[in-house]
């Protein structure tokens, strides 16, 4: 394919510099040699650089920068030109592109992928780019926070502002996606995102923000909001996963204390990082539920998120906040800065904190932002979205139904009716819906954060209690054959293809029973816990709760309750009393069995129960 560089390098007329483009766009990644492709890139890099600097340079102009950065994005797909891109000096040169080509969205846009496939390729390349001389971690957190969104929607054009009006959900989203592979390794890059501020914000504040922007941009229909948040959130995910282990403040479990032990995921958390619960809260009770499963991207990043973040004293105004109504925030603006933990999600009111990092002003009758004007659009324009939250005002209990919700769907999507948790046909419908998760994968996260919310809030363990387990369960049946909730996550109990699922729901009905293995036995039977308990140490069915806790009252029905298996104990009915020649019909019967099975062999006539009653005179 070295005639492809040779078109190149003699090209006279506007007509073939397009048509030469378009043939490196569209040549197949291993059809150009490394040694052609490197020239290549290097010739383009070349032109644009020049291109950027004076509008009437040849053969490239600022208005062929997009199809030629796509050329080059496409040349850097096969290893020997991302490693070529990959050189502080190429990076340095894209950043550069991406900033000079500020009014051509497209152009910016191919620059920046170009870096994003650079950094996926070639591992080095993500500390190379955070290097002094590149600075590229620093110049991309910036744009992130210049950013903004556009939502043509409703009769409206719709602009939710920032400084700069340079983006769209597109930018967020490779941007978010530069950030994310930066941070893959946990440098010490993350510390600065989080204590230092760029143009005034940190960087928990700026993906606060556009976890906001991009909620709009969802519910609006917006291309690429979906993508955009998914990887804003995988960044974020980052710097919650490495920042409290980087500064080991406020411990949150036992094992956080022994200096020996390596911390994980949970052990620590640090305030700085509290004003991201309000907008990731926002998003996981405004997203719309997909369908036919209902759990898919962004709204599983969503949860990943939020189970990182305690639901600990200090947080729990925000997490279980009474009444809300997005208009009601403290702020005029949209911008990141206001985007604190003063903050609420729709879930939680208010709340002024003095954790907080920024100031929050006085309540004085606030006017709506344009983040709310353009929900109040939203809404207006979708009353038919009979499945999603009927409006943004929400009463305290909204985070916990939701998270209820999604599951008992999830639930009854992938195990429907009283089906068998590990029958093939349940194996086949994710790997058909969800090729790259397993039940495991995808149902897990979920159940852990509803596991969390009980842990951290007595209401929300029996709210949840009564909706699994409500007091007028019917206990005929076995519970474990139920086809609602309780039956799929007694079934899951004894799961042997989702190891992961089994165990969290485990911990889930054991945290709404107040973590004690007597309630927990006493309200399904110990019969259908037993191996959990077993891991849990508690060897044998533990003794029937002794009296009443601060959550549980033991039903008036409780003595007439099966412990082992949970379903009513049904009195035996006393059969009548057989007469004479009854008694001869049956003696005739189980005789002429019992003489069958001498006769084939299948008991010796010592052992015929019949013959020895007839030798000891009992049978006449």
């Amino acid at each position: 394919m070295a005639h492809i560089l040779r078109s190149y390098t003699a090209l006279s007329t506007k007509a073939e510099l397009s048509t030469v483009l378009q043939s490196i766009i569209n040549t197949p990644p291993f059809e150009i040699d490394a040694s052609n492709r490197t020239e290549l890139i290097k010739c383009l890099l070349r032109d644009l650089k020049t291109a950027s600097i004076n509008s009437e340079s040849k053969p490239l102009t600022p208005k062929d920068a997009a199809q030629a950065l796509l050329a080059v994005k496409e040349l850097g797909k096969n290893p020997a030109g991302s490693e070529f891109l990959a050189s502080p000096a190429n990076l340095s040169t894209l950043l550069a592109l991406a900033a000079s080509f500020k009014d051509d969205p497209e152009a910016i846009s191919e620059a920046l992928r170009t870096i994003a496939n650079a950094l996926f390729l070639v591992e080095k390349a993500r500390s190379t780019i955070l290097e002094k001389e590149v600075d590229g971690g620093v110049i991309a957190i910036s744009m992130l926070q210049a950013s903004n969104i556009y939502i043509p929607h409703y009769g409206c054009d719709t602009y939710i502002p920032s400084p700069q009006k340079t983006s769209s959900p597109d930018l967020i989203f490779v941007l978010s996606r530069i950030l994310f592979l930066t941070t893959v390794p946990g440098p010490s890059f993350i510390k600065n995102l989080v204590e230092e501020k760029y143009h005034g914000y940190t960087a928990i504040e700026i993906i606060g923000a556009k976890l906001d922007l991009l909620t709009v941009g969802i519910l609006a229909g917006t291309k690429m909001a979906r993508e955009a948040m998914s990887d804003t959130l995988k960044f974020a995910f980052n710097i919650l996963l490495y920042y409290p282990k980087m500064v080991r403040s406020d411990p949150q479990t036992p094992e956080a204390n022994n200096s020996d032990e390596t911390p994980v995921l949970g052990d620590f958390w640090n305030s700085k990082l509290d004003s991201l619960l309000a907008p990731a809260l926002r998003a996981f009770t405004s997203l719309p539920p997909s369908s036919p499963n209902p759990i898919t991207a962004p709204l599983t990043h969503v949860i990943h998120t939020l189970i990182t973040i305690p639901v600990s004293p200090e947080l729990r105004p925000i997490w279980f906040g009474t009444n809300v109504v997005a208009s009601s925030r403290s702020s005029t603006t949209n911008t990141p800065k206001h985007l604190s933990r003063s903050q609420t999600p729709p879930v939680a009111a208010s709340i002024s904190d003095s954790r907080s990092d920024s100031p929050v002003p006085a309540a004085v009758a606030p006017k709506p932002s344009t983040l709310d004007r353009a929900l109040s659009v939203i809404a207006a324009g979708r009353r038919s979205l009979s499945r999603s939250p009927p409006s943004i005002t929400t009463n305290a209990t909204y985070v916990l139904q939701r998270a209820y919700d999604l599951l008992d769907t999830a639930f009854a999507h992938f195990f429907p009716d009283s089906i068998e948790v590990d029958d093939a046909s349940v194996r086949e419908r994710c790997k058909k819906e969800s090729p790259d998760n397993s039940l495991d994968d995808l149902l897990s996260p979920l159940v852990i954060l509803l596991s969390r919310i009980c842990v951290g809030d007595e209401a929300s363990r029996v709210r949840v209690r009564q909706l699994v387990i409500p007091n007028d369960l019917d206990r005929s049946t076995p519970l474990e054959g139920r086809a609602d909730i309780l039956g799929r996550c007694l079934r899951l109990m004894a799961s042997v293809y989702q190891p992961r699922l089994k165990d969290a729901v485990g911990e889930l009905l054991y945290a709404m029973c107040d973590s004690d293995a007597s309630i927990l036995s006493a309200l399904v039977g110990y019969g259908n816990v037993a191996g959990f308990l077993y891991h849990k140490g508690i060897m044998s069915a533990p003794a029937a709760p002794s009296g009443t806790s601060s959550t549980y009252t033991p039903p008036a029905s409780a003595a007439s309750i099966n412990p082992i298996t949970g379903t009513i104990n049904n009195p035996k009915q006393e059969l009548p009393e057989m007469s004479e020649e009854e008694k001869e019909r049956e003696a005739e019967k189980l005789f002429v069995l019992f003489d069958r099975l001498e006769k084939t062999g299948a008991i010796p006539p010592s052992q015929n129960p019949m013959r020895k009653a007839i030798q000891e005179g009992k049978l006449g």
